[in-house]
């Protein structure tokens, strides 16, 4: 029996030549990521070991991002104990102020992580760098510690699932609304410890930014990991933001799926999650008259320079509604300069909305746009729980950025066609 894509990287990084579904493995590790949440407790855990240097300072990340600029003293703290810590070390790849990104955006940015390798974060939406054709997936602060000092990291090699993509999407349909669509297809549990394996002709016609929102939300169906065969766009990606070296793995002909699913492009509409799972979607035809206070445009989902650019079409020449609070965040500092220097702030603020410093910032209910008691918001985000952006009894949203735009617009949620 072949083997996945998944497989191929494990087994390679595990040192064997085959590994099978259930299997435990040690592999070694490319890079290792923390933000400013999950790592004071891995340095915790980490100074526990009994060591006085990580495995490797070129691969480690460390990216304070869900509370930065600090928002109190907690936060503020917890950031100077990781900073001093990186400091110690010598790891290279701190960022922060300035330099900081949402961390998902950031590293596929900064070029630190590429086709074939594996790589582990202490936040559950590592999975993001799957688009590229890695191993990515989120692991505990306890992981986080062991990988730091070892370079490696046990996993069990996961089940599979072939999402076979066809055609190409409809105006207006993006990477958001295709995982929305599958996610609200085969629910949050659909894909529990399985790997998301993306491939067909369809995908060539998905952007990078595509595939990165598509695999960012693969741990939103209990995926252990999203990850799209490698082509052209990919390879041109790499190329222009890494120096490191990549391979490329291919599943076999005969690789074992325990399902496989096809994926009409084309039939995908525009589709939004409702309070309180990612599964509880609708498509934009079927969503009724809803009210909303608040538009976020960001995330590590949805913070990238197409996703701006999509807003700042819809939002040219128009107003945000005077009942609506327009958040826009771009997620990382480059993007942010691309986004000012094609006149894209100019839209956003002439249209009245506001533009943050990159931060992870509401999406978590962390600050810079937390909801109030029964408030609504239409996000960007990826998770829609109970309490996600502020108080219990408000309600997220999910949705692309085209529709967040609109439904700021109009003051409900809308499609670009009613603006």
């Amino acid at each position: 029996m072949g083997m996945t894509m998944t497989q191929k990287i494990l087994a390679d990084h595990a040192g064997l030549e085959s590994v099978k579904t259930g299997q435990l493995i040690k592999a070694k590790l490319d890079m290792v990521l923390g933000n400013d949440i999950t790592t004071p407790v891995a340095v915790n855990e980490f100074k526990k070991i009994g060591i006085n240097k990580v495995f490797d300072v070129n691969k480690i990340a460390i990216v304070p991002d869900h509370f930065t600029p600090n928002k109190d003293i907690k936060s503020a703290e917890q950031v100077k104990y990781i900073r001093e810590f990186s400091k110690e070390m010598g790891i290279v790849n701190f960022f922060e102020i300035g330099q900081m990104g949402v961390e998902h955006a950031l590293l596929p940015e900064k070029g630190l992580v590429v086709a074939g390798d594996v790589i582990i974060g202490a936040d559950s939406h590592t999975c993001t760098y799957g688009a590229l054709g890695a191993f990515a997936t989120g692991i505990g602060s306890t992981d986080m510690a062991a990988g730091m000092a070892t370079g490696e990291a046990w996993f069990k090699v996961p089940e599979a699932i072939k999402f076979v993509l066809k055609g190409k999407p409809g105006k207006w349909v993006s990477g958001k609304d295709v995982i929305l669509h599958i996610i609200g297809m085969i629910g949050v549990d659909g894909a529990l410890y399985k790997s998301m394996e993306f491939v067909g002709d369809g995908v060539s016609s998905l952007s990078m930014d595509d595939r990165f929102a598509m695999a960012n939300m693969a741990i939103e169906a209990g995926g252990k990991n999203g990850v799209f065969e490698v082509d052209e766009k990919t390879i041109a990606y790499i190329n222009e933001h890494s120096t490191k070296s990549y391979k490329v793995y291919k599943a076999d002909a005969d690789a074992e799926y325990v399902e496989t699913y096809e994926i009409d492009l084309a039939a995908v509409k525009p589709t939004v999650s409702f309070p309180h799972l990612p599964s509880n979607t609708r498509t934009i035809d079927n969503v009724g008259d809803v009210k909303i206070d608040q538009v976020v445009i960001g995330s590590c989902t949805n913070g990238r320079i197409e996703d701006l650019r999509m807003a700042a079409q819809i939002l040219k020449g128009k107003k945000v509604h005077p009942e609506v609070r327009c958040i826009i965040i771009p997620a990382t500092q480059k993007i942010w300069k691309q986004a000012m220097s094609e006149g894209l702030f100019d839209v956003f603020i002439d249209s009245g909305a506001a533009v943050s410093t990159p931060t992870c910032g509401p999406c978590l209910g962390g600050h810079m746009g937390i909801l109030a008691k029964g408030e609504r918001a239409v996000a960007t985000t990826n998770r829609n729980f109970v309490g996600r952006m502020g108080h219990p009894e408000s309600e997220v949203y999910l949705a692309s950025p085209a529709i967040a735009a609109a439904s700021a617009i109009v003051g409900k949620i809308a499609s670009p066609e009613e603006v």
